[in-house]
């Protein structure tokens, strides 16, 4: 009884089949060096009214706090648990799991996942609150910043999709059914048509019962109309920029992944995911239906820099990102540019420089303002006009040749079918401007170091989140709920690489040293 006195700080006594049973406290069971117990430490210096605000005050009082349940549901995407079922499991069963609990009754896994709706909203304010800390323990900084994305699948159907193509040429056919039965171009008329002409029609329904004349194309009418709602709203879902969905996952669309279970290349419902890396952290995170990367750019940045309240002095990304509206963005935010151009590696083969039609090829005369090409015959301003974008100037610029009469390399160069037709060339100046100050910065010392960062930091956090964590697939449907999945693995993510730097003594590390050549 003595030795219980001096440890009953660490174990508990209880009575079993008669006899004294001294349970251990799960603190005794972890190391000092466990990552839960970093995970708790960093978490429980959030902020977590956003969260408690998600619970009604009304009600049953939860019998784990949201407090606790957020640092579990974190803590289970760090250890490669995503089901609400096997969290539970981890709960009941494991030691550092039930440390996290703090001795109480583990959850059942629809607490688990009606917690996880909770915290659709807050998440993201808790991920940016901790990329903060971050950023106060010297962790993070604003002076680079690493872009890019990757496509990850939707839980929709693989086969359940709806193409745009397909549904402008039904909707184009029910149209002109329609005006040939009606006489009548417009949906909303049709419906006023409907309405009025079914007072005057007497209905029969049933068996043995024969529906005239009026009632059949009635019937037809009103099915065309069902057809023409379909079609249009199937357009709406789609929008301006997506040429696909998926019918279980509206918000999903059919993209062309790098890794296929059939390994042919088949497209399959997915998302668009794009990541803001720096010293090694996710600093930020959003999820798109856009299938290319350089129409994501703006938003995501916009969206980072307003939860952040600050921006990066540099950012760094891929090809996939260039473009004019971006380089303008970066321009106006005075954040220098280190985009690849999406030439970049074209241009260097011998294939692109024997096309002697491209303009890349042509010699320009900044004297004269004009081009030269490989006959050596002058291309002339014929046209100029400016435009303002984002706040800047965009210029674009038309030059035809003098004379492309009997020129020996004209079918190589001029693709016009009209045999009296002068060589024309369109030359966006302010693209072809920042294109070249872009590419000025990453031929740059700084640019080559930037660049080799680059696909270790942000490339090898996809890795990690595809290989490490076996993150490869959306659980969930739905923009929202995937936006909030991936709040909790960005978050698992930045806790697991601190740990792994502090183990590692490599806290306070921003970029990577690479001996350049």
């Amino acid at each position: 009884m003595c030795y219980h006195l001096e440890k009953q700080n660490q174990c508990t006594v209880s009575e079993r089949n008669g006899q004294l049973v001294f349970l251990l406290n799960s603190e005794i069971l972890l190391p000092e060096n466990a990552p839960v117990r970093l995970t708790s430490a960093q978490l429980e210096e959030l902020d977590y009214r956003e969260l408690y605000r998600a619970y009604s005050p009304r009600g049953r009082k939860s019998k784990v706090d949201p407090r606790v349940l957020f640092k579990v549901v974190v803590y289970g995407y760090e250890c490669g648990i995503y089901s609400s079922r096997k969290l539970e499991e981890a709960c009941r069963y494991r030691v550092d799991f039930m440390w996290l609990l703090e001795d109480r009754a583990a959850p059942d896994h629809a607490t688990l996942a009606r917690f996880r709706h909770r915290c659709t909203q807050p998440i993201e304010t808790l991920f940016y609150q901790y990329v903060l800390q971050l950023e106060k323990q010297g962790e993070c900084d604003h002076k680079t910043v690493f872009i890019d994305g990757t496509k990850m699948e939707s839980r929709a159907g693989r086969y359940t999709f709806c193409w745009r193509g397909s549904v402008e040429k039904h909707l184009q056919a029910t149209k002109e059914k329609v005006e040939k039965l009606s006489g009548l171009e417009s949906l909303s008329a049709l419906r006023e048509h409907l309405k009025k002409t079914k007072e005057d029609i007497a209905f029969v329904y049933g068996k043995g019962r024969r529906k005239g004349a009026e009632q059949h194309r009635w019937d037809e009418l009103d099915e065309l109309r069902q057809r023409w709602e379909g079609y249009e709203k199937s357009l709406e879902i789609m929008g301006t920029g997506r040429n696909s969905y998926s019918k279980t996952d509206p918000d999903a669309t059919f993209m062309r992944m790098k890794e296929d279970h059939m390994r042919n290349g088949q497209l399959k419902p997915a998302y668009n995911v794009q990541i803001a890396v720096n010293s090694e952290y996710i600093t930020g995170v959003d999820v798109f239906s856009n299938r290319t990367d350089h129409g994501t750019f703006i938003p995501f940045m916009k969206r980072m820099q307003n939860m952040q309240q600050a921006k990066y002095e540099e950012v760094t990304a891929d090809a996939g990102y260039e473009s004019l509206e971006n380089y303008l963005y970066l321009g106006c935010n005075g954040q220098t540019s280190f985009i690849k151009p999406a030439n970049c590696e074209v241009q260097k083969t011998k294939k692109f420089k024997r096309q002697i039609g491209r303009i890349e090829n042509m010699r320009y005369d900044g004297d004269a303002d004009c081009f030269i090409c490989a006959q050596g015959r002058r291309l002339q301003l014929r046209r100029e006009c400016t435009e303002i974008k984002n706040g800047q100037e965009n210029t674009v610029a038309w030059y035809r040749c003098e004379d492309c009469g009997n020129c020996p390399q004209r079918t190589a160069c001029c693709k016009a079918k009209d045999a009296d037709q002068q060589k024309e060339v369109k030359w966006q100046k302010t693209f072809w401007e920042k294109r070249a100050i872009s590419q000025a910065h990453i031929a740059s010392e700084r640019g080559v170091y930037l660049r080799m960062c680059r696909s270790i930091q942000v490339e090898g956090a996809f890795a990690l989140l595809k290989h490490d964590f076996g993150f490869r697939r959306f659980l969930t449907r739905g923009k929202e709920n995937i936006r909030t999945e991936l709040f909790f693995l960005a978050l698992a993510f930045n806790l697991k690489k601190l740990w792994m730097k502090r183990e590692n003594n490599r806290l306070l590390t921003h970029l990577s040293k690479i001996r350049i050549a």
